[in-house]
């Protein structure tokens, strides 16, 4: 018995486009929301090897909330290559100077580091407020089902 290899014509066939909104959500679950669709996951014809992901339009980055103290210990890095080109920044300014860059990074780190996650990654397009250019394409908008802990707890309480 064969097993069925889905060909790259059945990968570019069913390319959807899906629109997260990031509004008062924890970056790390619309970080691992978004990788998933983007690697096409979420689909029964996923294979590892070949890029069966979705389009995903993420709005409202610069309302993305990050928990505990993040905001004040997380640090960004880069480097240019030269003695002493270290660059930090801490998330606060990286959110007030490029609101995007976050969750973009964010979605980068749980993509893989090859040539096939490059490709899924530039199918990811962060804005950050509500608005969008990619009405044409009809996205569907994605149901977070992950519920803000705090507020399943207040809940419980009364």
């Amino acid at each position: 018995m064969s097993t069925l290899m889905p060909g790259a014509e059945a990968a570019l066939a069913d390319k959807r486009w899906h629109v997260i909104d990031a509004e008062g959500q924890v970056l790390g679950r619309i970080a691992t929301a978004a990788a998933r669709l983007l690697q096409g996951k979420h689909k029964p014809r996923y294979t590892p090897f070949l890029d069966f992901g979705d389009h995903v339009i993420i709005i409202n980055a610069a309302k993305v909330k990050l928990t505990g103290r993040k905001e004040d210990q997380k640090i960004y890095r880069q480097h240019s290559g030269y003695e002493g080109g270290l660059r930090e920044e801490r998330a606060r300014i990286v959110r007030q100077r490029k609101p995007g860059k976050l969750v973009e990074d964010a979605v980068r780190g749980m993509l893989p580091k090859t040539k096939l996650g490059e490709a899924m990654y530039r199918k990811l397009k962060v804005y950050a407020g509500p608005d969008h250019p990619h009405s044409a394409q009809k996205p569907q908008r994605v149901q977070q089902k992950v519920q803000n802990v705090q507020k399943a707890r207040t809940q419980e309480v009364a």
